[in-house]
């Protein structure tokens, strides 16, 4: 069966929309003010800060206006606890799998985090695994998180897909392995990169889905 690697942040589930809510959520909470959205979501960098980091900028600016349990249980179950998985996406999902692809999500952050979201919003139900890399030790686009999420589900790499929307970890990563194509899920976005390429570009994960899924004729942009 052949492998299909996808992304969960901002692939799969919109992540930021989430982090959004979460984050104004925060600011109402602990009467801050709400033109820090901006700033937080600038912070947050759509999850590729390290979570210390975002703690620690946190602290600095509201200092003892915010405790830190309060800061813990932001950045741990905010966003997490709000991601869904829209139906065109959940549809593309489910039409790969039954087309023979063995779907496996491929995930940087940490394991709790990161199934809180594959588990609510029912991706465990539809997907043959997931590694998160926090539990391999090493993150996209390093080719060993690839490998060990082929090895999660017993394929092979050998022409299998990746999908995802960061230039350098999804398609770096996908453009360091032999004989493995890919998808940038570019969300209106031009692509400028110049240190790689992908072989295909769609506006979401669901044509993203259906491209590699229908035989590499989804709608988009080709490469």
């Amino acid at each position: 069966m052949p492998l299909l690697m996808i992304d969960l942040d901002n692939t799969l589930v919109d992540r930021d929309t989430a982090f959004r809510e979460a984050a104004s959520v925060f600011l109402d909470e602990n009467s801050l003010p709400v033109d820090d959205l901006a700033w937080l979501m600038s912070v947050d960098a759509s999850g590729y800060t390290p979570r210390q980091d975002v703690a620690r900028a946190l602290a600095e600016r509201y200092a003892a206006a915010v405790s830190g349990a309060a800061v813990r249980d932001f950045l741990d179950r905010g966003a997490a606890d709000r991601v869904v998985l829209a139906g065109a996406t959940r549809d593309a999902l489910a039409r790969a799998v039954d087309a023979g692809w063995t779907c496996v999500i491929v995930t940087n952050g940490r394991v709790e985090q990161q199934e809180t979201k594959i588990r609510g919003t029912g991706l465990d139900e539809i997907v043959h695994g997931w590694v998160v890399s926090e539990a391999v030790g090493c993150k996209k686009p390093a080719p060993e998180i690839f490998r060990a999420a082929a090895a999660a589900v017993g394929a092979s790499l050998r022409g299998a897909w990746v999908i995802g929307d960061s230039p350098h970890a999804d398609i770096g990563g996908a453009n360091g392995l032999d004989d493995v194509r890919s998808v940038w899920v570019s969300g209106g976005r031009p692509w400028t990169d110049a240190t790689c390429r992908p072989t295909h570009i769609t506006a979401d994960a669901a044509a993203a889905l259906d491209h590699v899924a229908g035989g590499h004729r989804g709608s988009g942009d080709h490469y």
